[in-house]
């Protein structure tokens, strides 16, 4: 089964594809990279270019999930919350129109599946993606981190799901 955890972001949305070769074996590294908008567009155009290049990681990766973080919402951030909102619609509609099943989690509940610690700091999630796949060097930027986390824990749940 094929993982494509997406992180949201209006500037960078970063990505991370992980394979889970049986329901007992570890994820492992597809890819992971970020999507670059410009932020001198207006918001319309970059969410088009955000579903015009995620459709096109859709397409040459081919997943089987999509995985995206599930609003958090604070009332001192209540704008970032709403356009993160946006980016979080765009996601969904390029899994919906690629057929994809979407799983979201709480950011958590990611980082507790790949740190033991659900207040796990951006350093701490880089350092345990890493370690975890067995990469010379942590996923940079957080956001490419973020992601695989986010596949990561799609993962080890379809496996808790499947094993039970």
């Amino acid at each position: 089964m094929r993982y494509l955890g997406i992180d949201p972001g209006l500037r960078l949305t970063g990505y991370g594809c992980v394979d889970l070769m049986d329901h007992l074996g570890e994820p492992v590294l597809v890819e992971g990279g970020v999507l670059r908008l410009n932020p001198k567009d207006s918001l319309p155009n970059r969410l088009a270019d955000l579903d015009r290049d995620l459709s096109a990681v859709i397409d040459e990766l081919k997943p089987d999930r999509l995985v995206v973080e599930q609003v958090f919402s604070h009332v001192h951030r209540a704008r970032t919350a709403i356009l993160m909102g946006h980016a979080r619609g765009v996601i969904l509609l390029a899994g919906g129109r690629h057929g994809l099943p979407v799983d979201e989690f709480a950011a958590t509940e990611v980082k507790r599946a790949v740190t033991g610690h659900g207040h796990a700091t951006k350093a701490q999630v880089q350092a345990s993606v890493a370690s975890q796949l067995g990469l010379q060097q942590v996923p940079d930027p957080p956001d490419v981190a973020d992601a695989i986390a986010l596949a990561i824990c799609a993962a080890r749940r379809n496996v808790e799901l499947t094993s039970s």
